[in-house]
């Protein structure tokens, strides 16, 4: 089973400066390279004020923790790529891939927040999903095309390359009809400098849950990435992926096979002690979060929430623990994690210690914990981990 680690920083009510901020992800990304994990993962998100995501740019985050690590993945989980031109993201992942020596993992996401979307591209207001959806996928579509065609254009509903009638007449410029029209000299296709070290590109992610968005992404090529459904209500969305996949492929994929889940995770001596740790944190959290999303995500099959005054009342510890909490004592975050890895035949787990409110010695110690009493009983020493494709 690959590890890694969903590292969303978080400084609530802005109380630091964000130079410890980094130095705090820092000795998580160091201390998760030393134990051989696969990969560390970034976020993105704009105008947090109240300190529950405090990263705009995962691409500028991944480079940093590059600088200050080996082996480790690098992924970003996620590029909003409808908040963000897409030649500028495929200009920096590339620039990215070759900064790292080739590890990075692309995570690509719609967004959530309309705060975020009306204020960075107005065009992809969530609230007009259509739209948003169509900038999404024509933007994935540009990315490969930048990343693996030498000169490439792109023509759809939203995005237009090169712009037409544009005459590109240069001494110093070689002239071929690889990306211009000779007679006229217009560009007709434009060439990404530099590509990405990994070939044909990096690998792809989406961060999935809906049937629609499951099967996009199964039907395109992309790696799946859940967050916080149950195993039960987890089930059904890991084989709708691989049905479609399957279908899309021309051949059998097994379940499993291309998908990561994310959990919430902090490792105690005593269940008592991961509830009275981090227990707060991750219920403020998901207060946030749950503010747009419900509770739908965390309930089982069939399951109907109890009439209450407020849409999320029923968000206490001891509801979302049994659901998908990996909190407690090494002994039970193992035995969660087999459960994971029986039912859906999970490859991929990336769990997130570092909540808002809970200092960082206690998500260290939490750390060093999984590390020692967890990490050697999920993932033997002999199963060496895989490294980057270059």
């Amino acid at each position: 089973m690959k590890i890694g680690y969903f590292c969303n920083q978080n400084d609530l009510g802005l109380k630091k400066p964000f130079h410890q901020v980094m130095a705090e992800t820092r000795e998580i990304a160091r201390t998760c390279d030393a134990a051989d994990w696969d990969s560390i993962w970034f976020t993105e998100h704009h105008f947090g004020f109240e300190g529950y995501e405090v990263c705009p740019n995962p691409v500028l985050m991944s480079a940093d923790i590059a600088a200050h690590t080996k082996r480790i993945r690098l992924g970003q989980a996620a590029n909003i790529v409808t908040f963000w031109h897409p030649l500028r993201l495929a200009e920096d992942v590339a620039v990215l891939d070759h900064m790292s020596g080739g590890r990075v993992e692309v995570g690509l996401g719609r967004g959530l927040y309309g705060r975020e979307a009306l204020n960075l591209n107005k065009a992809a207001d969530t609230r007009n999903e259509e739209q948003n959806r169509a900038i999404f996928e024509e933007s994935v579509a540009i990315l490969r095309r930048a990343w693996t065609e030498p000169f490439f254009d792109f023509s759809g509903k939203v995005y237009r390359y090169p712009e037409p009638n544009y005459v590109w007449d240069h001494a110093q410029s070689p002239k071929s009809a690889a990306y211009q029209n000779l007679e006229t000299k217009e560009l007709t296709k434009l060439a990404l400098v530099p590509r990405p070290l990994q070939q044909p590109h990096p690998p792809l992610w989406q961060v999935i849950d809906t049937p629609r968005s499951i099967q996009w992404a199964a039907e395109h090529d992309l790696k799946g990435m859940f967050w916080i459904p149950p195993v039960a209500s987890l089930k059904g969305r890991f084989e709708l992926y691989r049905d479609a996949a399957s279908k899309a492929r021309g051949k059998e994929v097994a379940l499993g096979d291309g998908l990561c889940l994310v959990r919430d995770m902090y490792v105690a001596e005593t269940m008592e002690e991961a509830k009275r740790a981090a227990g707060e944190g991750i219920l403020a959290y998901l207060r946030w979060v749950c503010h747009w999303r419900g509770l739908g995500n965390h309930m089982m099959p069939g399951e109907e929430l109890p009439k209450t005054p407020g849409k999320l009342d029923a968000l206490t510890y001891d509801w979302l623990h049994p659901r998908n909490l990996l909190f407690g004592t090494p002994d039970y975050v193992v035995e969660k994690i087999e459960e994971l890895r029986e039912t859906l035949n999970l490859q991929y787990l990336l769990v997130w210690s570092s909540f808002p409110g809970v200092s960082h010695d206690k998500v260290m110690r939490s750390l060093r914990l999984f590390n020692e009493a967890v990490l050697p009983r999920i993932r033997p020493a002999a199963a060496a981990p895989q490294r980057a494709r270059v």
